[in-house]
């Protein structure tokens, strides 16, 4: 009788796992550090997405972001600081609802 209870109870309860907070937060990093990066480059170069380096301008650009080569580089590391810490901290948060 346990164990029948016991196999009704794995079967229809939720089995939620737990995000591994780091390892989302590297992830949405260098995705968003690769997306600035890229975009900026194809601002420079082609003249493509003008208004979304608009946005990193108003963004970034106290902190010397600018749509040259250096700047892609830095927007990138700016990027990526802010893609892992807004990804840790999603992941922590809903680790601590579980």
């Amino acid at each position: 009788m346990k164990l029948a209870k016991k196999l009704i109870k794995k079967i229809f309860s939720p089995n939620y796992q737990r995000l591994n907070a780091r390892a989302l937060g590297l992830a949405g990093g260098i995705i968003s550090g690769a997306c600035v990066l890229l975009m900026t480059l194809a601002t420079y170069f082609w003249g493509l997405f003008p208004s979304y380096t608009g946005i990193l301008i108003d963004i970034y650009g106290l902190l010397a972001y600018s749509v040259t080569p250096g700047g892609a580089l830095l927007g990138a590391i700016y990027s990526f600081i802010d893609g892992f810490i807004i990804l840790y901290v999603l992941a922590w948060v809903y680790n601590k609802f579980l």
